[in-house]
């Protein structure tokens, strides 16, 4: 009788199944000529049998099989595949948390159409035209008139950009985007992106601080020195404060009745409050602040008024 151990094995391959094939014709050759030997010799031959049987199986499921079951060394040479790929061409995770699971789709905002843009206004290097020593830039606003007094010798940089700025028509349909209650209203970002692209980096050199920060006085925001471009701010309150921080007054509005009208309802911007992200202006411009902000005012239209006006700023 053959060993249990020793009979085919179903899912052996064809190599295998050949070579168990030859190994029990050897062994059944081997079992006749023993034939009539005693039981001791017998017993060998069962045992022979048994380890001739194992040996020819060890050839089943060789490499006529597929291996199916992942070794470290594939695993290894996909990783070495992976870093020969270029980073660029990789996937590349976007920065920020995923949108929590269960949360509705964000829907996209159809954007507005776009005025055609001044050329003027893609190239800040060529906007540098000194301003007069005094002039009234004029702004038309969703609230009213806003006319800004601007004095050259008191911040001549701050001056001459405000000038060019008008003057090429920048603050056409500008938001003012961030009005605090007890503080101060500001503006200053194109609501065109491509157009606020060109201006992020135009910055301008630091004037000397040499008026205050009092109510109904126009400064330049900034991030800090050498970071002035082209968003200002209007004093609401007194805020001399801010003096010591560098913001050099350039100019003062004669009548704040329009200014304390603007809409202060959103606050400060985010993160730190619920209003604008100054990221997200600068990115998608007043298509972001119409869908999301619908209540801010704006800056229609700016121009340069005749002659150099004059007054004391309304208290």
């Amino acid at each position: 009788m053959i060993p249990r151990s020793a009979r085919l094995h179903r899912g052996a391959s064809p190599r295998g199944r050949e070579a168990t094939r030859r190994a029990f014709c050897y062994l059944g050759r081997v079992i006749t000529v023993n034939r009539g030997t005693n039981f001791g010799r017998l017993a060998t031959l069962t045992r022979l049998v048994s380890i001739a049987a194992l040996l020819a199986l060890a050839g089943c499921g060789g490499q006529d099989e597929p291996s199916f079951r992942p070794t470290r060394a594939s695993a290894e040479d996909r990783e070495q595949r992976a870093e020969q790929v270029p980073a660029r061409e990789r996937p590349v995770q976007i920065e920020g948390p995923a949108r929590p699971a269960g949360d509705p789709p964000v829907v996209e905002v159809q954007a507005q159409p776009q005025a055609a843009i001044d050329p003027r206004l893609m190239n800040p290097s060529q906007l540098t035209e000194r301003a007069p020593d005094v002039f009234v830039a004029e702004l038309d606003t969703t609230e009213g008139p806003i006319r800004i007094e601007v004095h050259r010798d008191w911040a001549p940089n701050g001056a001459d950009r405000f000038y060019n700025l008008v003057r090429a028509g920048f603050f056409g349909d500008v938001a003012f985007f961030r009005v605090i209650d007890g503080f101060m209203a500001q503006g200053g970002i194109h609501g065109n992106p491509t157009v606020a692209a060109a201006w992020q980096r135009a910055s301008i050199p630091d004037d000397p601080v040499v008026q205050h920060n009092t109510r109904g006085m126009v400064s330049y925001a900034m991030a800090g020195p050498g970071s002035r471009t082209t968003q200002f701010f209007i004093n609401l309150v007194d805020n001399s404060r801010l003096d010591g921080m560098g913001f050099a007054p350039f100019g003062r509005v004669l009548d704040m009745a329009t200014v304390d009208r603007l809409h202060s309802g959103y606050g400060e911007g985010a993160p730190s409050g619920r209003g604008p992200a100054q990221a997200r202006i600068q990115r998608e411009g007043n298509t972001y602040l119409r869908a999301e902000f619908p209540d801010l005012d704006y800056i229609r239209s700016a121009r340069i008024a005749d002659g150099a006006g004059g007054g004391r700023p309304a208290r």
